[in-house]
């Protein structure tokens, strides 16, 4: 394998770029919207990046491995694997292929890199091209007033961080992020470590993304999680797909789809635009997906306004009380809704209130359409909701997954074959890390349980979510920032003050598989630890291992890389936490940390004993497809225990989403060559986007109305908290959007999301609900915020 020879100039210590460098590329291109999603372009595409990566038969051996039985889990998204038969062929999407690509390329990134390209100069680079570097090879320092990364031992890398975490005034002054392709394993070690040192600061990737179900469910149906199996959306009635972009978030959603559609099912799709996954699907793995149109997918589409989602689900339920009365009996479960709920007399007094043009006018949805969509499902049964970011990352979300779950309350459709709830969670294992107590406010019996296994107390005071982490960080309470995976600068909200906190650190260290932005952006000192992909062999003690993971429907199953590492300096993710313990809290610590540094099946036996449905762990485990962890919503109709196991009804309220005549609500959204921030490449080619990301989807009558053309250039401005927040240089393009409302991709104007833009309760990034003005392009707009 040969060294990635990129090489930009050598300067002198500066600031580096905190975002993406602010250019246009000069070609960008605007093509016709697709109707259909995946076919032979999604493979063409796939197999497009291993050649680039130069990866191309190690990598097409690996994707004949990746989510099969005995093979490696995608460190893409958590949609579930089939439970029965896989397809030989390709049991992945193109977006896990691309993923795939990455770690399997043979570029890399090696000190003779860092000894020739200075942080700042790496920063000139934009995010695409930062990621296709290749993988890092060996721990590199950055040390304070330093301009290169350079060569460290492991030994000296875990010794210069427990010298830091010794330093510390508290244990509270250090944070530990986690991503969501971190194993069940890692997860679980690096959880019980930050409890061990003291903190329960474990800010990490749910709290950008699914909080917001969390925050609604568990306090409702007794469980922060879906409802249904893979099995179940084969056989729903009905889909509904709220705020959600499967073809190119969830991909291999659209092959259930599919088999739903196949079995009789219906599905509406629920958006502010009419994305190619939500339409039609042409399965690569089918001769109709090849040669013929493929499927057509949604039955019906209602266009929502970005944050109309709450009238429209009130107007749905308004309209399915009125079929109830036409129809007694025939409509509503009323045996479910008094033997397993609470609070139904005063949920309906409150529709007294609304009439169905008002909803129809809040939510921009024609009253014809909500008619049919309520008709659609007022006498079905088997009907299950997925939702998105679209919803979670609303300042009313969580509200609005109680408004979901009314909905299938008073169908009686959760706890049943076909029905249920289905947030579709973004990360591989996103779903896993919670259930393996990453969390900043971990209750008190999953406390207790820990404390009277290991024998030591446990910290009990709630520790920061990524909000308030950024917040202390900025406020220097946070010194030290331990990243276990992710890119957090280039996720999080506030760009601008996100990065100015993070250049306070005293202490900034990222175990990474690639180089990425975040890395960029450092405190006075900085670590780089390399660290195996999900792909690679991972070998302790001269055994191949297997790890676990969890996926959207609380399957856990095993993972076993099938790839020789790109360097023989890489060590395991639960090595890294052990060693980092080791030196820490040194070697006598009542907590055998060389003994899980040894053994994954000595953290799993520990995990067994700490956290509920694991018993017989490592047998279960190594079972062809894994097993589901225990689910009393879906498996018994047990729901909250504070309402005597039933579930209540939530009365909510419909925003004010009320707009200036200046103002425009933004949404942020992902290219389809993108998965999170990670940027796969510049095309977005269902939505007809060739080249380029600095784009602002726009209404035709608002580009008209506002004396703007398609294709103008244009700056992007926020002004909460009395803050002027500047994206400069969009490119506009005319969409099919409701009025007032644009789309933007991020992490290209998360500048734009101010830090106390946060959902209700959860408190998540409310980054699909951004007030902003948009004015034509001023050069000195430009030149002011370049530099950033």
């Amino acid at each position: 394998m040969e060294d990635n020879k990129k090489d930009v100039k050598n300067s002198s210590p500066k600031e580096p770029a905190a975002e993406n460098p602010i250019r246009l590329t000069g070609h960008l291109k605007i093509t016709k919207v697709e109707k259909k999603a995946a076919g032979i372009p999604a493979v063409l595409a796939s197999f497009a990046d291993l050649i680039e990566e130069k990866a191309l038969l190690r990598g097409t051996m690996a994707l004949f491995k990746m989510n099969q039985f005995g093979g490696f889990d995608c460190s893409s998204c958590a949609w579930p694997d089939p439970d029965d038969d896989r397809s030989p062929i390709a049991e992945y999407c193109e977006n896990g292929a691309k993923a795939l690509a990455e770690e399997a390329t043979t570029k890399k990134v090696t000190p003779e890199f860092f000894r020739k390209n200075a942080v700042y100069d790496l920063a000139e680079l934009d995010d695409y091209h930062i990621g296709k570097l290749g993988r890092l090879t060996d721990p590199v320092y950055l040390p304070e007033g330093g301009a290169h990364y350079q060569p460290i031992s492991w030994d000296d890398a875990f010794k210069k961080i427990a010298q830091h975490l010794h330093a510390l005034a508290s244990p509270d002054e250090a944070a530990f992020y986690t991503s969501g392709r971190t194993s069940n394993e890692a997860s679980f070690v690096y959880q019980l470590f930050a409890k061990a040192y003291g903190t329960l600061n474990m800010p990490d990737c749910s709290n950008m993304c699914h909080e917001t179900s969390g925050s609604g469910l568990r306090p409702t149906i007794g469980i922060g999680k879906g409802t249904v199996t893979l099995e179940d959306m084969h056989d729903a009635e009905v889909v509904i797909i709220v705020g959600q972009n499967p073809g190119t978030n969830a991909p291999r959603m659209l092959s259930a789809l599919s088999k739903c559609k196949g079995n009789g099912g219906k599905i509406i799709a629920v958006n502010p635009l009419p994305e190619a996954g939500l339409m039609g699907f042409k399965d690569p793995q089918a001769v109709k997906g090849i040669i013929g149109d493929g499927v057509k997918l949604a039955d019906l589409y209602l266009p929502v306004k970005i944050n109309g989602d709450m009238a429209l689900l009130k107007a749905l339920e308004m309209l399915l009380l009125d079929f109830e009365k036409q129809s007694p009996g025939k409509v509503l479960d009323q045996s479910f809704i008094k033997e397993k709920t609470t609070g139904y007399d005063d949920f309906i007094k409150q529709f007294g209130q609304y009439n169905l043009e008002d909803l129809s006018k809040e939510c921009g949805v024609a009253t014809a359409l909500l008619r049919e969509a309520a008709q659609m499902i007022a006498y079905k049964k088997r009907i299950i909701i997925c939702w998105g970011m679209g919803i979670t990352q609303q300042p009313n979300g969580v509200d609005m997954v109680r408004e979901m779950l009314n909905i299938v309350l008073l169908k009686g459709s959760i706890g049943i074959r076909g029905g249920g709830l289905c947030p579709v969670r973004g990360h591989s294992n996103v779903q896993g890390n919670r259930t393996m107590l990453i969390d900043e406010k971990p209750t008190d019996e999953q406390l207790d349980r820990l404390e009277k296994y290991y024998g030591f107390k446990m910290p009990r005071k709630h520790g920061y979510d990524v909000v308030r982490a950024i917040k202390a960080i900025h406020e220097e309470k946070v010194k030290v920032l331990f990243c276990m995976g992710g890119n957090l600068l280039s996720a999080a909200p506030d760009t601008t003050y996100t990065a100015n906190a993070l250049r306070k650190l005293k202490l900034l260290v990222c175990v990474s598989t690639k180089l990425n932005r975040g890395h960029l952006v450092h405190g006075k000192e900085a670590l780089i630890l390399p660290t195996y992909s999900r792909a690679d062999f991972d070998i302790v003690k001269g055994e191949l291992q297997i790890v676990s993971t969890e996926n959207s429907m609380g399957v856990v199953q095993s993972s076993k890389g099938v790839l020789k590492a790109v360097s023989d300096n890489l060590i395991n993710e639960t090595q890294i936490v052990c060693r980092m313990a080791m030196a820490t809290l040194g070697e006598n610590h009542i907590v055998n940390w060389q003994r899980y540094h040894d053994s994954y099946d000595a953290v799993r036996d520990a995990i067994e004993q700490c956290i509920p449905g694991f018993n017989n762990y490592n047998e279960r485990v190594r079972q062809k497809g894994g097993f589901y962890l225990p689910n009393a919503a879906r498996d018994e109709q047990r729901f909250a225990p504070k309402y005597d196991y039933r579930a209540p009804f939530t009365i909510t309220e419909i925003p004010d989403n009320t707009l200036a005549d200046d103002e425009y609500m933004m949404a942020t959204t992902r290219t389809h060559d993108q998965f999170n921030t990670t940027i796969y490449g510049l095309d977005d080619r269902y939505r007809g986007v060739h080249n380029g990301r600095r784009v602002i989807f726009m209404n035709e009558k608002d580009i008209e109305r506002a004396g703007f053309r398609a294709g103008d250039k244009v700056d992007l401005f926020n002004y909460d908290d009395g803050i002027e927040r500047v994206a400069p240089l969009f490119v506009i393009v005319p969409y099919p959007i409701p009025e007032k409302n644009t789309v933007t991709y991020f992490p290209e104007t998360n500048v734009l999301v101010s830090v106390n833009n946060v959902v209700k309760e959860s408190n998540m990034p409310a980054s699909k609900y951004v007030r902003i003005k948009i004015r034509k392009h001023d050069e000195a707009v430009y030149q002011k915020t370049s530099h950033l």
